[in-house]
């Protein structure tokens, strides 16, 4: 088999996105505590682009809010289309999700607060609310078949909740100051985009121009870019009563390749830069570290399961096709992976204080690492004892 074969084969794999990730944080882990670390800070703080229109952005800010508002996109059209016409197409399915974000945002806070309340640390109860997207999925994709596809679903549906959840936490709690005017600016592009929508065009270039400004006048609203990228996922005609392929699949096949391959590596690369420090060990027994640890690994998990059980007791919801609650339990501990996102909470709580925020980050990382080993094993355990009584 010649070398080019083999590259196909692993673009292909469905578990060779998530093996690229972790070499990625491991790679980016490597660089940060060894000579080229400042360095490499450096380039990420390098300010790239134009002061016209206000368009002069470190690199990491270029990566975090640009790059990842085209992540969003993807994830945000492969709700679309499940909401439409796959597993999340009834509302038993649907409503899942969002109570089980629910759960997993107020368990985890309560925790933290009932840790943090009175001392300084208490400004940062929204860190172990977070779900990091890209690398929850990326775990579970490793999984292949070990998961059935309604589970994968179900988490990427959930983070989106969960994102979104604590995108409006930053801009109500942790945004000096929200930009109405740009806020009026973006509900009238997706106005616009929703127009395009119902008038039928088809053409992706309808809809990418328009998207480009409501990311824009997204970031400069003071609220979190990346909501653009579902805001416009939402807007991409699909097609539910014919086979032809519409431009909201179209579109998602085009982009699996570069988000997985390209914008997540790079992602990786530029978010998990953390520098190890001494004294970083003792932050995770302070009442910070406990309450973002046990809110991330435990609380997580905990309300998840909590909210969902009750909610599918009470028949409003139901569990995801082919899944078990002990899969359940293992989703619920990827969900524990808060890392970039937990990380730019606790960067905004401790505004400052630049100790707490090596603290708050290294306690992030660890309690990220466990949730993320924890639900790995678990679920591939229950997928192999899923085969073998099979």
């Amino acid at each position: 088999m010649l070398i080019t074969d083999y590259f196909k084969k692993f673009l292909h794999h469905s578990q060779s996105s998530g093996v690229l990730l972790i070499i990625c944080v491991a790679f980016s882990l490597m660089i940060a505590n060894s000579s080229l670390g400042p360095a490499f800070q450096n380039l990420l703080d390098k300010e790239i682009g134009t002061h016209i229109f206000q368009l002069n952005y470190p690199l990491s800010i270029w990566i975090n809010d640009g790059l990842m508002a085209i992540f969003f996109l993807l994830v945000g059209l492969e709700i679309k289309r499940e909401i439409l016409e796959g597993e999340l197409s009834n509302f038993k399915n649907a409503s899942l999700p969002i109570v089980a974000a629910l759960g997993g945002m107020v368990v985890p806070a309560l925790i933290y607060f009932f840790f943090n309340s009175g001392t300084d640390y208490e400004n940062g109860w929204a860190i172990p609310m977070a779900t990091d997207i890209a690398f929850s999925l990326a775990i579970i994709s490793m999984l292949g078949k070990s998961v059935p596809l309604s589970l994968k679903i179900f988490l990427a549906a959930l983070a989106i909740v969960d994102d979104l959840g604590a995108i409006m936490v930053i801009a109500i709690f942790y945004t000096d100051q929200i930009h109405w005017d740009y806020l009026g600016l973006c509900a009238l592009m997706v106005a616009v985009l929703a127009i395009l929508n119902f008038l039928n065009f088809k053409k992706h270039i309808f809809y990418i121009i328009p998207g480009i400004f409501l990311w824009y006048f997204m970031h400069h609203s003071g609220i979190h870019a990346t909501i653009a990228g579902v805001l416009l996922a939402f807007t991409i005609p699909t097609n539910i009563s014919t086979t032809e392929i519409s431009p909201l699949e179209k579109l998602e096949q085009k982009l699996h390749l570069p988000v997985n391959f390209l914008i997540m590596p790079i992602f990786a690369l530029a978010n998990t830069n953390i520098t190890f420090k001494e004294g970083m060990v003792d932050g995770l027994f302070s009442s910070l570290g406990y309450g973002i640890m046990l809110g991330l690994v435990l609380g997580k998990v905990i309300g998840i399961n909590l909210f969902s059980f009750i909610f599918i007791k009470l028949k409003i919801s139901s569990l995801p096709d082919k899944s078990s609650w002990p899969q359940m339990l293992g989703t619920g501990l990827l969900a524990g992976i808060g890392f970039t996102m937990s990380i730019f909470i606790a960067l905004l709580s401790f505004k400052g204080h630049t100790e707490i925020q090596e603290e708050a980050k290294f306690a992030i990382l660890v309690a990220s690492f466990i949730s993320a080993i924890t639900g790995f094993l678990l679920l591939k355990y229950l997928g192999k004892n899923k085969k073998i009584s099979a």
